[in-house]
């Protein structure tokens, strides 16, 4: 049974529904499956999952900092590195490592508060860590950070693979490859009946709901896969919905003289690429959107010091002659003659790269008396943390309900498909129809419209699956339908005439799968147009 407690924690009514569902249909199915649907019931009432992914140095862990608000992901290459680790909310901050026969060891965290890089057990026999942190973001986050793809350690590959659902295809016929491994989705507290789950069930309820995929400046062919197979894994109702968005990391090492319209500003630079590469990417993410993750991690961790700031307040002091020269490269800004010590300058670096230390003087220049903690602000600014946060709210939690209730339904389904039994499949089967059918359930039918068209399952022409995805990745009225503070009637006007359109579609210009999808885009205009006409009043 689902516990008052954890009623109260559900992401919203779809959540409570689904819940319900697999409450009602413990008694009416296998053991097995009834074990994997306790497992599913956790999970609803848990916090959202969004995995951190992306290739090898491509600054996943300094961004995992960045978002949790505190340096303790190790970004140094070592064990750690090499594991999957799960960052959830915990009322005494403790790390454990889970080893794959289920023992956990409790690890100590080193003298600067982190992660430590060496883990002093066998490594073969981990399975993943946990992390358990006071930090409030992690309240209704869980953020889970990976090994890096296309690294030459085939086993720390494969168990980002296996979070993603590279490893095991499709969700719908079997969840990932029914391998001990790929477990990260546990909770911290399991009941004792949960033995009864076996491989295959536990990881049609494992992985993450929604994925923050971190590129840098050249995407490339395994960064197309890596996507392309987590939308497989999570494709059609039955594996849940496609969540991702993706963070072009290290803005501040493009050439803005190289790309052109820039203007040579690096931020304008960066933003025409991460547009490009959203439009390459689509429609495996919502939107690629530019940050500086070390800048990021140094202001809002706690890495950023007075001390930091007083040096900074040194160079601005500088000759413009002098500091000109100095920002010419890395080596000379180091060992260039001048007051602030070469270990200083040597930090600063560390913390900053030229970029920051840049910012930080121009904002010292323009307004000498400015304080420590308002220069880290300004540092935090100029990083494009806030917008990464701002997407993640937007497409993320914002959507949480749907997300979690979508993926809830893709376990339940898993489940009664690795059963084996055509009596339970179908009841299981009935009873998601049943509730998909309910009006307040529609969040669900787009979720699923969705990820028909961003998996390639339906075909649209470009154009229309564009719009599909805009309306299914956005809460906001105005962003879903791509008129951002656009007057109320004008909004009302436009949603109107875009139901008419997805009907007539739907009746006359699609094939039967595209009228599928178009019925249900359809219904979302008119939601938006109803929810509009009775906001007006």
């Amino acid at each position: 049974m689902t516990t008052a407690t954890e009623q109260q924690h559900m992401a919203g009514p779809l959540s409570a529904a689904v819940a319900h569902l697999c409450t009602r249909l413990q008694p009416q199915v296998s053991a097995r499956t009834a074990a994997g649907f306790r497992e599913v019931l956790r999970r609803l009432s848990a916090p959202l999952q969004v995995a951190v992914a992306g290739r090898i140095k491509s600054g996943k862990s300094t961004l995992v900092n960045a978002l949790i608000g505190r340096r303790v992901a190790p970004t140094d290459v070592g064990e750690c590195t090499r594991l999957v680790t799960r960052y959830q909310y915990g009322t005494v901050d403790r790390v454990e490592v889970v080893f794959k026969d289920g023992r956990k060891q409790v690890l100590p965290f080193d003298v600067g508060g982190m992660i430590p890089n060496d883990l002093e057990v066998d490594f073969d026999e981990v399975s993943h860590l946990e992390a358990y942190l006071t930090n409030a973001v992690l309240r209704d986050l869980t953020v889970i950070d990976t090994p890096g793809l296309g690294s030459l350690d085939a086993a720390s590959v494969k168990r980002t693979e296996e979070l993603l659902g590279v490893a095991g295809g499709s969700a719908r016929h079997r969840a990932f490859d029914g391998t001990d491994e790929g477990t990260e989705g546990k909770e911290d507290e399991k009941e004792d009946d949960d033995a009864d789950l076996d491989p295959t069930s536990r990881n049609a309820v494992a992985g993450a709901e929604a994925v923050l995929y971190v590129v840098t400046q050249g995407v490339r062919a395994d960064d197309q896969q890596a996507l392309a197979a987590f939308t497989a894994a999570t494709a059609s109702r039955e594996a849940g919905p496609v969540n991702a968005i993706a963070a072009l990391n290290k803005a501040d090492t493009i050439a803005p003289e190289s790309v052109q319209g820039s203007d040579g500003d690096v931020w304008k630079a960066a933003s025409l690429i991460a547009e490009k590469q959203a439009a390459t990417l689509k429609p495996r993410v919502a939107d690629v959107i530019p940050v500086i993750g070390l800048l990021a991690e140094s202001a809002e961790s706690g890495g950023f010091t007075s001390a930091d700031a007083d040096a900074l307040r040194q160079l601005a002091a500088l000759d413009d002659a002098t500091w000109e020269t100095m920002l010419m490269s890395a080596d000379i800004f180091v060992s260039w003659e001048c007051d602030v010590p070469t270990g200083t300058r040597t930090r600063l670096l560390e913390k900053l790269d030229l970029y920051g230390i840049r910012c930080a003087v121009d904002a010292l220049r323009a307004d000498p008396e400015l304080t420590a903690g308002a220069l880290r602000r300004r540092l935090l600014d100029a990083s494009g943390l806030a917008k990464v946060r701002g997407r993640l709210d937007a497409v993320f939690r914002a959507r949480a309900d749907g997300i979690k209730a979508a993926a809830a339904l893709a376990s339940v389904t898993a489940l009664a498909h690795a059963s084996g039994d055509a009596g339970e499949r179908q009841r299981v089967h009935d009873a998601i129809e049943v509730l998909l059918a309910k009006p307040e359930a529609h969040q669900l039918r787009l979720l699923e419209a969705l990820t028909l068209v961003t998996s390639g399952a339906v075909n649209m022409p470009d154009d229309l699956a564009e719009e599909v995805l805009r309306v299914g990745s956005n809460a906001d009225i105005g962003d879903q339908l791509g008129m951002k503070g656009r007057p109320q009637r004008e909004l009302s006007a436009f949603a109107l005439e875009r139901a008419g359109w997805w009907r007539s579609f739907a009746s006359f210009g699609a094939t039967p799968a595209q009228s599928r999808v178009a019925h249900v885009v359809h219904r979302a205009y008119f939601l938006i147009w109803q929810q509009l006409r009775e906001q007006a009043g």
